[in-house]
């Protein structure tokens, strides 16, 4: 889910506590942060078919609560509509969206499969009840056939009145995700080109609708076929370079400049003889995907253990960095001498970096709330929650301050109490000198006066 141009209304929403866009995106969350935005995760995992089997496995649940929650909210907004009630199918599934047992859920999608063939239910099996991509995908091709046809009907009565209009609006949602999930199951099952033919028609098919991200998912998969020439140009359309819109399009701007030069990079040649101007564009670029999401790096490097990415994501936040390295480790790993220059150069971004680190250097500083706002979508049990890293001064620059201030303190009493800091000067030397002094008498004793008088002569 996207960040859209211009105001927003604020709509009612089943958790008081979340306020909603009429456009469905989260606003603010008024219990724990009220600057930090959380969007959908534009390449999300299957429920059924990847998420439940990690924890069939592990045992382990890899969804919060709250980001559940926050999914149960999106479909809610995107699959349902004022005319469902109409329709017994499309009323049953209303309902469903709304239900928070996952075995009552798929059964209400089973009566209302059971009426007639219903998209929306075609939706939930594949999401939630599917073990496998391929089950997923057959379900979905269902869901196309039936998304289709309510979407020709409700284009066609769109301008009859608002109640169509919002008919037409949920039609559109339902037919754009399920060709989007479609394109995914092909990504996952191999079929990369065929995934991004699928992508490409989406997106010329509905311009309107980039608050999906799609092209977050053609960007991935254009990677996989390393078409890099059309990556550039997806990138060219999409990267603003005052405003960055994610980590996806901030990390693959600089893994392309990377790859010019990145397999002859040395640091010790550079180091010798300057960089070049390719180099140079590279490290700029590193930079500035770094100062927008600096969690990213050490999920790269595998300095710190991934986990499965959450279905919700904070933009420059912990959330993101998951997500982005999740999908696109591989591809860094396929450009030779990539992450070697990424390893190089990343930790001097934050030399750059103003202090306060309120302020920015490439563009809007660095929010505050994101790791509140983390904490609610990661799984806190077993992944710990990566913040900010803290700009640290040299070690010298301390010692030298804490030396400097030292010796004020000290002239300033000398100042003014001679006489007593005389007293603490003399006591001061003669315990320090006591040790010294408690040696010599006993080499003294020890020693022959006659070669101690020799000794003392040289």
């Amino acid at each position: 889910m996207s960040q859209r141009n211009g105001s927003k209304h604020v709509s009612e929403h089943p958790d008081p506590q979340i306020l909603r866009g009429s456009d469905g995106d989260i606003l603010l969350d008024i219990r724990t942060h009220t600057e930090c935005k959380v969007w959908r995760n534009p390449l999300n995992l299957f429920r059924g078919a990847e998420y439940n089997r990690y924890t069939w496995v592990t045992g382990r649940e890899p969804l919060t609560y709250y980001d559940m929650n926050l999914s149960a909210q999106d479909h809610q907004t995107f699959f349902t509509c004022d005319s469902d009630h109409l329709r017994p199918a499309d009323a049953i599934m209303q309902k469903a969206w709304r239900e928070r047992n996952p075995q009552a859920r798929i059964s209400a999608a089973h009566e209302s499969l059971e009426l007639e063939d219903c998209a929306t239910a075609s939706i939930l099996l594949a999401e939630e009840e599917a073990t496998t991509i391929v089950e997923a995908e057959k379900l979905f091709k269902q869901a196309l056939k039936a998304g289709e046809g309510c979407f020709r009907c409700s284009q066609q009565l769109q301008h009859h009145g608002a109640q169509y209009e919002a008919q037409h609006r949920r039609d559109t949602n339902v037919l754009v995700y399920i060709k989007r999930r479609l394109a995914m199951c092909s990504r996952k099952l191999g079929r990369t080109r065929e995934a991004v033919k699928m992508l490409r028609d989406l997106m010329k098919e509905f311009p309107l609708l980039s608050m999906f991200n799609i092209h977050e998912n053609l960007l991935e998969s254009l990677l996989e076929l390393q078409n890099y020439a059309d990556v550039q140009a997806v990138l060219a359309k999409y990267d603003d370079i005052s405003l960055p819109k994610s980590a996806t399009i901030c990390y693959t701007a600089a893994l392309l400049k990377a790859r010019a030069v990145s397999d002859k990079f040395s640091p010790e040649a550079a180091s010798r003889r300057g960089l070049s101007t390719a180099e140079m564009n590279a490290v700029e670029a590193i930079h500035r995907a770094v100062e927008f999401n600096p969690h990213v790096p050490k999920y790269l490097l595998e300095m710190k253990s991934l986990i499965l990415p959450p279905e919700h994501i904070l933009k420059r936040g912990d959330s993101e960095a998951i997500a982005y390295a999740f999908f696109h480790l591989q591809h860094w790993k396929r450009v030779e001498g990539a992450l070697n220059l990424l390893h190089c150069t990343w930790e001097g971004t934050f030399r750059m970096i103003p202090y306060p680190l309120e302020k920015g250097h490439l563009f809007y500083p660095y929010p505050i709330c994101t790791e509140t706002a983390d904490r609610e979508l990661l799984p806190t049990v077993f992944h710990e929650v990566s913040v900010y890293p803290k700009k640290e001064l040299p070690f010298f620059i301390l010692f030298t301050a804490g030396l400097c201030s030292f010796t004020a303190m000290l002239a300033l009493l000398t100042h003014q109490f001679p006489e007593l800091m005389g007293v603490f000067a003399k006591a001061f030397l003669s315990t320090l000198f006591a040790p010294l002094n408690f040696i010599m008498e006993k080499v003294e004793s020890i020693l022959p006066s006659s070669l101690w008088h020799q000794l003392t002569r040289i």
